[in-house]
């Protein structure tokens, strides 16, 4: 299959404008995102304004963690977060990413999916790994260390 999605959900009990912060400025994916422990020497900058459209994250890594950039090329306050996330390292790969923010009895519901295409080398890779497989838990740490940085910082 040449295209996938990604997709994970998580209703945090918490409102949209606890949780949407931390999503719509890359400087605090440091606190939740599944990937920052992946590689702790890990070259890391930001360029734009610290929030919203034109916010970017450049990374570059070991063999894990790969290289990159993500830039926010949507962002409506406590509603949805659009990010052009692309590889370099280790596939060329462009993934739009969106994040959503629906309130929900209990909290709200946080939605995250990616999209791609797997062209050249990802094309033969993708017939060996599952990327809902292999990304999927990735969102699902990530969402519940989202919802226990949003707890701890009510808490504080």
């Amino acid at each position: 299959m040449s295209t996938y999605e990604v997709r994970r959900s998580a209703v945090i009990p918490a409102s949209a404008n606890e949780i949407f912060p931390l999503v719509n400025s890359f400087r605090e994916w440091t606190a939740w995102s599944p990937w920052e422990s992946v590689d702790p020497g890990m070259d890391r900058r930001y360029f734009g304004p610290d929030t919203g459209v034109g916010a970017g994250y450049e990374w570059s890594g070991n063999r894990k963690a790969g290289s990159g950039t993500m830039e926010i090329v949507e962002s409506v306050p406590d509603s949805t977060v659009k990010v052009r996330l692309q590889f370099t390292k280790p596939f060329k790969a462009l993934n739009p990413t969106t994040f959503t923010f629906t309130s929900v009895p209990g909290g709200t519901e946080v939605q995250w999916r990616m999209t791609g295409e797997n062209k050249g080398a990802a094309k033969i890779f993708a017939f060996f790994v599952n990327m809902d497989k292999m990304v999927g838990s990735d969102f699902e740490r990530g969402l519940a260390s989202l919802a226990g940085t949003v707890a701890a910082r009510k808490k504080g």
